[in-house]
C-alpha cells in the first residue's frame, strides 16, 4: 500500500515529466500567399471576360485564330497560379521542448524531412545583409547545419529569431520544479 509521501513523490516525478515534455516554442511555418481563393476567382473571371470579349473583336473583323490565342492566354495563367497554389502546401514545424528541438519540413509534394536537436547543443545563426536585413537562419550542432524559416521575410525572421532563441534559453535553464503547484 503507498503512502501518502510516496503518492506526493509519484504526483512531484509526473509533474516534473510532463514539464519535461512541454512545448516551451512552437511555429507552423507556411508561404505567404497575398492572393486567396476568391481573389483567384475574380481575377480569372475578370481576366475571362476580357480575353472573350477582346477576341470576339477580332473574330468580327476577321481574324478568328486570335480568338483561341486569347482563350490559351487564360488557360496558361490558370495554370500558373494553380502551381502557385500548389507550393503553398508547404510547410515548416518547429518545436522546442526541454529535452529537444524539433524540425519538420514538409514540402509541397508531401515529402517530410525530420531533424531533431538536443537545445543545449544548438547554435542559432544568420547571415545578415546591411540594406535587406536577416537573409538566412540557421541552426547549428554537431557540425550540422541546416536553414530554417525559409518562408518568412527579413522583419518576420527577427521576431522569429527572437522568439527562438527566449525558447532555447529556456531549454537550456531546463524546468523548473515547484512543489506548490
Amino acid at each position: 500500500m503507498s503512502t501518502g509521501n510516496e503518492i506526493a513523490r509519484q504526483e512531484a516525478d509526473q509533474h516534473f515529466e510532463d514539464q519535461r515534455n512541454a512545448q516551451i516554442f512552437s511555429a507552423l511555418l507556411t508561404p505567404h500567399r497575398s492572393l486567396n481563393r476568391t481573389g483567384f476567382l475574380a481575377v480569372m473571371l475578370f481576366l475571362s471576360v476580357v480575353s472573350f470579349a477582346t477576341g470576339l473583336v477580332f473574330l468580327m473583323k476577321g481574324a478568328w485564330p486570335v480568338l483561341g490565342f486569347f482563350g490559351l492566354d487564360v488557360l496558361v495563367v490558370w495554370w500558373a497560379f494553380r502551381a502557385n497554389f500548389r507550393t503553398a502546401r508547404a510547410r515548416e514545424e518547429i518545436t522546442v521542448t526541454a529535452t529537444e528541438l524539433r524540425v519538420r519540413r514538409v514540402s509541397h509534394h508531401g515529402q517530410v524531412a525530420e531533424w531533431t536537436f538536443n537545445p543545449l547543443w544548438v547554435r542559432l545563426d544568420m547571415e545578415v545583409d546591411e540594406d535587406f536585413g536577416i537573409e538566412h537562419l540557421y541552426l547549428i550542432s554537431r557540425g550540422h547545419q541546416i536553414r530554417i524559416a525559409r518562408f518568412l521575410g527579413p522583419d518576420e525572421k527577427a521576431s522569429f529569431y527572437k522568439g527562438l532563441i527566449e525558447a532555447l534559453n529556456a531549454a537550456k535553464r531546463g524546468p523548473t520544479y515547484n512543489p506548490i503547484t
